[in-house]
């Protein structure tokens, strides 16, 4: 692609490149999951909400034959079905028993853990203050699991609104894809309030959420502008631009795609960041690179703040169909379908 070229660059510009950025270990479990059910069942695939929040992703496997719908009850009786890697209340688990769905189960294992938290809080009869944002899928599903005990906190400033039933049997859970700073700062309210407040287990927020967020935070101060390739539904995404705003970056944007970075975000600047959300692919980061390169950014330096390794084992039924079909379930992202070069604008 022919990018407009703006006149009077400086040589000296600079790309500071996130590293970890984009997929995390949930997102390309969830992603190779409908990717290996279209290969092994045939399509139609129906997936219920977004199998991960990005727009290329779910575009590109509409047109594989994924079907995206909101409700279990769209799905036809007796179809199959992948719940995406957000998770999902156990209600949604019996509307498909009674449609008879052959279901897969995509949901992060880093999600399943909270869930299980909440379960295991409950029968305890805890009050669990549930840290995240409310309508996201990820909270939906998680308060499904104990509704009678949880209660959702919203951010600092929610914390005055809360209530319990003894503030002495009172624990906190977190949304995975949240700000540490910020579910910080709101655990910290919460205990001025409730001092015996405890502590989840493990800390909730995924590594993939952290790891990103300390990328940004060591590059931000060194950076006139950060551009996040995500989408906006994706609340990891949005939480980077967030971080890099509150630790010195001078200007922050989202973009799913390099043509829809604004040329007039560049004027005066040295610096770019550059990262991406837990669901993007590489490809994406790339096209916004090739962009920026041709407004004069070409000299590019990672910025690592962690190694990532970790990789999920597919859902069980899938591995078990594909293991009977003599079929491959390696962990090993298929480039050529959604980095294909051709799906970019």
């Amino acid at each position: 692609m022919l990018w407009p070229t703006l006149v009077g660059m400086s040589e000296s510009k600079r790309v500071l490149l996130a590293a970890p950025r984009g997929y995390c270990a949930g997102v390309d479990r969830a992603v190779v999951a409908v990717e290996k059910a279209l290969e092994l069942y045939g399509p139609p695939v129906y997936v219920r909400k977004e199998i991960v929040h990005n727009k290329h992703v779910v575009t590109t496997l509409e047109k594989r034959g994924a079907i995206f719908v909101d409700e279990t009850q769209e799905v036809p009786e007796g179809a199959t079905v992948v719940f995406s890697a957000h998770g999902v209340a156990p209600v949604v688990h019996e509307e498909a028993k009674q449609l008879s769905l052959k279901t897969i189960d995509a949901t992060c294992p880093l999600v399943t853990k909270v869930h299980r938290e909440a379960v295991r809080f409950a029968k305890d009869d805890y009050d669990i203050l549930l840290i995240g944002h409310e309508g996201h899928e990820e909270v939906i599903g998680t308060s499904g699991e104990a509704p009678e005990h949880i209660t959702l906190v919203d951010g600092p400033d929610d914390v005055a609104n809360v209530e319990v039933r003894d503030p002495d049997k009172v624990v906190w859970l977190s949304q995975t894809t949240l700000s540490v700073d910020e579910t910080m700062e709101t655990v910290r309210r919460l205990r001025e309030k409730f001092p015996a407040l405890q502590d989840p287990p493990s800390d909730d927020i995924c590594y993939a959420t952290q790891n990103r967020q300390l990328a940004v935070k060591q590059m931000a101060a060194d950076c006139d502008l950060m551009i996040v390739v995500g989408s906006r539904n994706s609340s990891n995404s949005v939480r980077l631009v967030e971080v890099a705003l509150e630790h010195g970056t001078k200007d922050g944007h989202l973009v799913d795609y390099a043509d829809e970075i604004d040329p007039t975000w560049l004027d005066g600047v040295r610096t770019v960041g550059v990262t991406s959300g837990a669901s993007v692919p590489e490809i994406l980061v790339r096209g916004v690179l090739d962009y920026l390169a041709s407004q004069g950014f070409d000299d590019v330096t990672a910025i690592t703040a962690a190694e990532e390794s970790l990789l999920f084992a597919l859902p069980m039924e899938l591995r078990k169909d594909l293991k009977a079909a003599g079929m491959s379930d390696k962990m090993k992202h298929d480039a050529s379908s959604l980095e294909d070069a051709g799906q970019l604008h």
